[in-house]
């Protein structure tokens, strides 16, 4: 299950259902559900459009931000996972097939294939490059954004998933490793890398801290940006996975239960 805010709503994939709810952040009121394709699982948003991976379809679906309604369906590589949004064009990530699809957001037409790490499943957009979790490989490949050309390809722990930019720096949350690991957005080197709670999944940043799913123990990490130190591990549901901040609130998605904890 994954979950996106668009600058005025929260998005939140149903999987099991093929849906898409669409949610009111001030008082979590349902706003709507609409058909987002077979194994709907990552949410990415561009100002007007909502766009889902579909991994058991093979395919990224396009709806209306304001209706739901639908508006494409464009085929990728095999078992897309993990998605972003970079200004003009949607990243996808292929876990299946080991590489990544750009396409240009403005017309849904797929500008061209990467070839990345083994397993790609995680995305995050740094204002200039995209950066992709290989969670087989156990690192991470950053891009280009204008052109998709490979920048570099840099180690982190085992099992990387989760990635998210603090404005300064990438972190990624190592699934295998219970581990969140800090690069140097600029160069990709190593700055530190702190404890989180078992299974760390996903990861995302609130203007001053991270917040990291721990999908094992039914918990969230939150770890001060500027240093990694631990603020503090709060439960929320069963199996947590995605999780979006919407300005004032941190969500995350509670697979095992169906259900959204909102902090």
């Amino acid at each position: 299950m994954g979950v996106a805010f668009d600058g005025s709503n929260v998005w939140i994939t149903n999987s099991g259902a093929a849906n898409i709810t669409k949610v009111r952040p001030g008082d979590g009121g349902n706003l709507g559900t609409f058909a987002a394709g077979v194994g709907a699982s990552a949410v990415a948003c561009d100002g007007v459009n909502v766009w889902i991976t579909n991994t058991s379809g093979n395919t990224v679906r396009e709806i209306l931000g304001a209706s739901g309604a639908f508006e494409n369906s464009i085929g990728v590589g095999t078992s897309p996972e993990g998605i972003a949004f970079d200004g003009s064009s949607i990243w996808v990530a292929n876990n299946g097939s080991n590489n990544v699809t750009r396409i240009q957001a403005s017309t849904g037409v797929v500008t061209g294939t990467i070839t990345v790490g083994t397993s790609p499943v995680g995305l995050a957009f740094d204002g200039a490059n995209i950066w992709v979790t290989n969670s087989g490989s156990n690192n991470v490949t950053e891009l280009r954004a204008s052109d998709g050309a490979v920048l570099g390809t840099f180690n982190v722990g085992m099992g990387p998933s989760g990635v998210a930019f603090d404005g300064t720096n990438i972190w990624v949350a190592n699934s295998l490793g219970g581990s969140v690991t800090e690069l140097l957005a600029s160069d990709g080197s190593l700055v530190n890398s702190f404890p989180a709670g078992p299974a760390p999944t996903n990861i995302a940043f609130d203007g001053a801290n991270l917040w990291v799913t721990n999908s094992s123990a039914g918990t969230v990490t939150e770890l001060r940006a500027s240093d990694g130190s631990t603020l503090g591990t709060f439960n929320v549901g069963n199996n947590p996975q995605g999780v979006a901040f919407d300005g004032a609130f941190i969500w995350v998605i509670n697979q095992a239960d169906g259900t959204a904890s909102k902090l």
